[in-house]
């Protein structure tokens, strides 16, 4: 959540909206389906659904790491080209992955770990791409995010993806009431049915691009105002 969002009243007049809760929960994921259908699916998501490869799925959420989709996109094209699979990228030389990934950001650093975990991945686990989120963890470069992305777009395990989207709208709804993306995942797989675990990254990060964003966002629009209560909202539109 933004260090700008404060903890305050949701609405300077009107009825105040009681937030999201397990009851009210089918009809909000309703409506961001329909949204998503309508937008761009985030490029990790597109690119699990095309390859099912979940060093596919590693490499490019990696690559993601503060990086527009569309550069991440082209980046990933042209690393897959140089090194297909991760026996090649593991016997790739890091200065022509740093050139395939470039412009991504933090590209000199992201091309030798991924050069590393390639290395790694063939040495100590024959090639295949781990499956559960704490070996994923002890990878240079992969976080929460990114590991919880393998698990789940790569192998379809049930599993919880918090980037700061998911953070800041299950907050903002009054779903949660927590500090960090890590808090959230904790409270959101105790409170969230499982059944909605594998998408309601791709869902809230299409919806946290385009309409509910960090500062002002679009209330006016969101066919889910109703039931939300805009918590940390200082200014919307």
């Amino acid at each position: 959540m933004s260090s700008k969002e404060k903890r305050g009243p949701a609405r300077r007049a009107g009825k105040r909206a009681k937030g999201v809760d397990n009851r009210r929960l089918p009809y909000v994921i309703k409506h961001l389906r329909r949204h998503y259908q309508l937008s761009d699916a985030p490029v990790v998501t597109f690119i699990a659904q095309t390859t099912r490869e979940p060093y596919r799925v590693l490499a490019s959420c990696i690559l993601s790491l503060r990086t527009q989709d569309g550069t991440t996109t082209e980046a990933s094209k042209r690393l897959f080209s140089l090194a297909p699979d991760v026996y090649a990228l593991a016997r790739a030389d890091a200065a022509e992955v740093q050139a395939a990934i470039y412009p991504v950001g933090f590209y000199k650093t992201k091309a030798p770990q991924l050069v590393a975990m390639a290395q790694r991945i063939v040495e100590d686990f024959d090639g295949r791409v781990p499956d559960d989120i704490d070996t994923l963890l002890q990878f240079k470069g992969v976080g929460r995010k990114t590991a919880n992305l393998v698990v789940t777009a790569g192998y379809g395990k049930p599993g919880i993806c918090v980037d700061t989207h998911v953070h800041r709208i299950t907050n903002r709804w009054g779903y949660v009431d927590t500090k960090t993306p890590e808090h959230t995942e904790t409270a959101l797989r105790g409170k969230l049915p499982q059944r909605y675990w594998l998408e309601i990254n791709d869902l809230l990060v299409s919806y946290g691009q385009t309409l509910c964003k960090p500062l002002s966002p679009m209330c006016s629009t969101c066919s889910i105002e109703k039931w939300c209560p805009r918590i940390g909202v200082e200014k919307s539109r």
